[in-house]
């Protein structure tokens, strides 16, 4: 795939479908600033233009200490509210870019993650976290609230009532709290994340790329409908694929005892 050269993001395949995503400012504990930002919303905007290159994405962080460390506030240090405002409309578009991602987005979190970055993995279809490492949205501690989708994708995870909790406060919690409350599909040890995450992902890339995104999709905007209409959405989601070249080959390997090739068509 072509993709542009990143300064602040490592981005490498492992394998023909699954594509690993790394913030890479290790120095800075991974932390998003504006560049970061840019680079993040032209990846996701190229990436989810691509229709067949890619059945699974990976987002991690650089290093052992953290995920990311949130907004870069040496970079903030300053800043006119005029500026402040510039910015932020640059970490809005990555952020919806990520939630409108037409492909499965796994984040495997390596390290620590507060504000923006546990944002940037609350954007993520689910989340694989380190243990030993720790989480936070202490927004209300620096005078501001979250803005990437914090107050509600934590809310969506965890319910209303924790992710008040957890945002009134600004406390940080543990890879193991957050997988009891639902916020973690699974606690990893920091030496076998990776391969946990890459392996999953490789399951994933397993199947019918198109199946993928239209079951993104459904659960995407069938979430805050009613139950009738949310099972409109998923009809609909699913007579897309009825005609496509992928089911006709799902059926056709099923009957004959092997492994499909599907080829998003």
């Amino acid at each position: 795939m072509d993709l542009p050269d990143f300064s602040t993001l490592g981005v490498a395949a492992e394998g023909d479908q699954v594509l690993v995503v790394t913030l890479n400012r290790p120095a800075a504990l991974n932390a998003l600033n504006t560049r970061m930002g840019e680079e993040l919303h032209r990846l996701w905007s190229k990436l989810g233009a691509v229709p067949d290159a890619l059945r699974c994405v990976v987002l991690t962080g650089a290093g052992e200490r953290a995920f990311c460390a949130g907004a870069d506030l040496k970079e903030r240090d300053g800043m006119t509210e005029q500026a402040w405002r510039a910015q932020h409309e640059v970490f809005e578009r990555a952020f919806q870019a990520m939630m409108e991602f037409p492909l499965p987005l796994l984040a495997a979190l390596n390290g620590h993650a507060f504000g923006g970055g546990l944002e940037l993995a609350l954007a993520c279809d689910f989340i694989f976290a380190a243990r030993g490492a720790r989480f936070a949205l202490p927004e209300a501690k620096l005078g501001i609230m979250p803005g990437g989708g914090g107050t509600q994708n934590l809310s969506r995870a965890v319910g209303a009532r924790r992710a008040k909790e957890l945002i009134f406060t600004g406390r940080p919690f543990s890879t193991e709290e957050g997988e009891r409350w639902g916020l973690f599909n699974r606690v990893c040890e920091p030496g076998a994340l990776r391969g946990d995450a890459l392996a999953v992902a490789s399951e994933i890339a397993a199947n019918a790329p198109l199946s993928l995104r239209q079951a993104k999709l459904a659960i995407r905007r069938g979430a805050h409908l009613d139950l009738a209409d949310a099972y409109r959405v998923e009809i609909e989601a699913y007579n897309r694929l009825v005609g496509t070249e992928d089911r006709r080959e799902g059926v056709a390997a099923f009957n004959a005892k092997r492994k499909p090739h599907f080829r998003g068509r």
